[in-house]
């Protein structure tokens, strides 16, 4: 079950409360008991760890220096694309 963190606009009380998806939100306040107590947005809260995925398939991620690009002392023939593209 998610956890959602509220807040009273009347009063500022900040609480947060273990719901279902499926439960209606709350909207009096536990505080004051007005009717302004509503959800914020929040970051969500887990962590990605270890060398899956999302560490090894983003270009730039691996922390390995990024490739160079061709000095123009090199011939068109010696780069990635051959000297086909219009980047020479």
């Amino acid at each position: 079950m998610p956890i959602y963190e509220y807040r009273c606009s009347a009063c500022g009380h900040q609480k947060d409360h273990l719901q279902k998806m499926s439960d209606a939100p709350l909207t009096t306040c536990p505080a004051c008991g007005a009717e302004s107590y509503a959800k914020q947005l929040s970051a969500a809260g887990f962590q990605l760890k270890g060398s899956g995925w999302y560490a090894t398939d983003f270009k730039g991620s691996t922390g390995a220096s990024p490739k160079t690009e061709p000095t123009k002392s090199e011939s068109p023939a010696s780069t990635p694309c051959g000297g086909s593209c219009a980047c020479h």
